[in-house]
């Protein structure tokens, strides 16, 4: 029997909230933590910037309410990627990983998780492909420096989209500090991933996992890769959950969902911790307990 940490993305919250509001939230719907983003928007990437204060604010929220942060999910390097054909993107995205360790190191986060993108908004060439893996490789000598962990998720993009993928790139770059973070709706939407045997032959590289629904990607339909209800995409949960289990996996679950155009963001993540909590119990995993810290 595994015992594993659940958690839910930040995005799936309401906003508006401080953070303290936040933290308590997040116990109160039955997570053990929230994963933080900082994703492409001028709002989260100000984030890296953060002062000393507004970094002790934060601090402060997290250990009044007992509360923690197990992946930073930069998502930023989207709009500045670490293959760009222009050498001053290629720049900013080091400057980006750079203050992202410093930012994790300061809020005790162990663990960032990166978008397996070369290039998303450039054409995709070989340079994309070999800036991608030099960046990559400063950036993970930069994290193992502070001894933050780098994890790179399967994506919705052919570059990434496989665990075997982000095996060969630790090939390139051999370090501990560089491992994968799976999105079982991403890996399960791509037709030439065979989901199982990618967990079995990966899991030694598997540090986290995000539980997501898809639609698959087919010859005449690009795939549908957020904002699918669980259930209604093709992600065998119930399948993929008791492999897990099998494996003897310890690392953490995040919930990842969107509910900004629902008219009850909380029911909506209510409905979604239901869902995951009869499969948990189904296959035998047991979720750690949600602990608040005492007044």
């Amino acid at each position: 029997m595994t015992v594993n940490a659940v958690g839910i993305y930040e995005k799936a919250l309401p906003t508006g909230l401080t953070w303290e509001e936040t933290f308590d939230l997040v116990h109160d719907l039955g997570f053990n933590f929230l994963e933080f983003s900082i994703d492409e928007s001028d709002e989260r990437l100000a984030r890296l910037d953060w002062n000393e204060s507004e970094r002790e604010l934060f601090r402060n929220a997290m250990w009044k309410t007992g509360s923690r942060i197990n992946t930073l999910m930069l998502s930023g390097h989207r709009r500045f990627p670490l293959g760009s054909a222009d050498p001053a993107v290629r720049a900013k995205a080091l400057d980006m990983m750079a203050k992202a360790i410093d930012l994790a190191v300061d809020l005790g986060v162990r663990n960032i998780q990166m978008a397996g993108y070369d290039v998303y908004y450039e054409p995709k060439t070989e340079s994309s492909r070999e800036w991608f893996v030099e960046n990559l490789r400063t950036c993970v000598e930069m994290a193992a420096k502070k001894m933050v962990m780098l994890s790179i998720e399967t994506m919705d993009d052919p570059f990434l989209n496989s665990l075997s993928k982000v095996d060969y790139l630790k090939t390139q770059i051999h370090s501990p500090f560089l491992q994968a973070y799976p999105d079982v709706g991403n890996l399960t939407a791509w037709p030439e991933n065979d989901v199982a045997h990618e967990i079995e032959s990966n899991i030694d590289n598997i540090v986290a996992v995000h539980l997501k629904d898809t639609k698959p990607v087919t010859p005449d339909f690009p795939g549908q890769f957020k904002e699918v209800p669980f259930g209604d995409g093709t992600v065998d949960f119930e399948a993929v959950l008791r492999l897990f289990n099998r494996l003897g996996y310890n690392g953490s679950y995040t919930v990842e969902m969107w509910t900004s155009k629902a008219d009850d963001p909380i029911a909506e993540v209510k409905k979604a911790k239901e869902y995951f909590d009869y499969l948990f119990d189904k296959v035998g995993i047991t979720q750690e307990p949600v602990l608040r810290r005492a007044a």
